[in-house]
């Protein structure tokens, strides 16, 4: 084994650290992606996955989560918790099969049966209700895939979570919603924390040989994690003070006034306009006319709330080519499964009454598998990886 030492250019002094490395082969700097083209993409991707049923589409869904998360992630602690949301997926499945196997609605003669539980009496008022008796095959299969559209929806707020950095996504937010903003920001990056507090007092505690499971165990973990997230509370707390949190600009009774009314006709309209797309049998004004209306109302009610929060943005985020190829890879994969062009609509909510394998349409396919392209079109992250010392090789 023989020691190479790192030599520096004639005239400049060694620095200690190690550049970036641009992403295959130096076609591109590795740079942070704006969060709001995180929350386009997985949201559309999450719009979706609530247009199908098929397993088949949802299992796709997955593993394009799961390959853009492992592609495009950080070493940051919101980065981290990406692997929970999966368990928490699991647990809604387990959870939706236990719940169609408890109350039965019972089986027919072509069903496969499984297994039966014990039936529980219930009383009149309880009735068209089953607790227990005959379980399917078919009623377990349709249980696991409702709980399996709604876990995949899970997984793509928790890939979202993952991507973006919650931080930056609030600078992007208007000055109306900055508190509100805030809030949610500091809600979403309590659990990666505290996960890491957890695995941090863990590892401290096996370096000690102490004890690491059991009841026992539980008392000498949750006392530092509690006093680790009370810290933290107190360093947000006095940072936030320090950066003129809380501060409000020049604002009149009266424009606080026609901003809350703003609001509230523009949420009317809203929900007005959310009914008439609805219902059909609706006048033709309360679709879409009154969410458009409605809309603008809130935009002009955001832009005048946002008048009395003076803030400044410091190095704000670009939107650039990869931000516009990250949404609009999810927002058309949405558009492709509404659209319902170039295959059979009943293909995306197969029905296994009577049981048979679900086809895996072509477009449908194709639109999720676009987006997973969002691993290829953004940008490779910066690296949060500890400085290494030069000298030795």
């Amino acid at each position: 084994m023989t020691r190479a030492t790192v030599q520096a250019p004639t005239g400049q002094v060694p620095t200690g650290r190690t550049a970036p490395s641009p992403d295959r082969g130096g076609r591109r700097l590795p740079r942070t992606l704006h969060p709001v083209a995180w929350w386009v993409w997985a949201l559309a991707l999450a719009t979706a996955v609530s247009r199908t049923d098929n397993p088949l589409l949802l299992l796709l869904v997955l593993a394009v989560l799961g390959h853009v998360v492992t592609a495009r992630r950080t070493d940051a602690p919101w980065a981290r918790g990406f692997t929970y949301y999966l368990y928490l997926a699991l647990t809604v499945v387990a959870i939706r099969v236990v719940f169609r196997a408890v109350f039965a609605t019972g089986i027919t003669p072509h069903d496969h049966f499984l297994f039966a539980l014990p039936h529980i009496p219930t009383p009149d008022w309880y009735a068209g209700i089953r607790i227990g008796g005959p379980v399917s095959l078919e009623a377990l299969l349709s249980a696991a895939t409702d709980g399996l559209r709604l876990a995949c929806m899970l997984c793509c707020i928790g890939a979202a979570n993952t991507l973006a950095n919650p931080k930056r996504a609030l600078r992007v937010l208007p000055g109306a919603l900055y508190e509100l903003g805030v809030a949610v920001t500091v809600a979403i990056s309590v659990a990666p924390q505290l996960v890491q507090s957890v695995q941090r007092v863990s590892r401290a505690r096996k370096l000690r040989a102490g004890r690491t499971r059991g009841v026992k165990a539980l008392r000498g973990i949750v006392v530092p994690v509690l006093e680790d997230a009370l810290e933290r509370s107190l360093r947000l707390a006095a940072a936030m003070d320090s950066r003129g949190y809380g501060r409000a600009g020049a604002a009149t009774r009266r424009s606080r006034r026609v901003t809350g009314a703003l609001m509230l006709l523009g949420m009317c309209g809203l929900c007005a306009g959310a009914y008439g797309l609805l219902d059909a049998t609706t006048p033709a004004f309360l679709g879409l006319p009154a969410m458009s209306a409605g809309a603008l109302l809130c935009a002009a009610g955001l832009r005048a709330g946002g008048r009395r929060v003076t803030r400044t943005a410091y190095r704000p985020d670009p939107w650039r080519l990869p931000e516009w190829a990250v949404a609009g890879s999810g927002v058309l994969s949405a558009v492709l499964l509404f659209a319902g062009l170039g295959y059979d609509p009943a293909q995306l909510n197969p029905t296994f009454y009577p049981l048979a394998w679900p086809e895996l349409p072509l477009v449908p396919t194709a639109a999720i598998l676009l987006a997973g392209a969002a691993a290829y079109a953004s940008p490779p992250p910066p690296p949060h990886r500890p400085l290494q010392k030069a000298g030795t090789a």
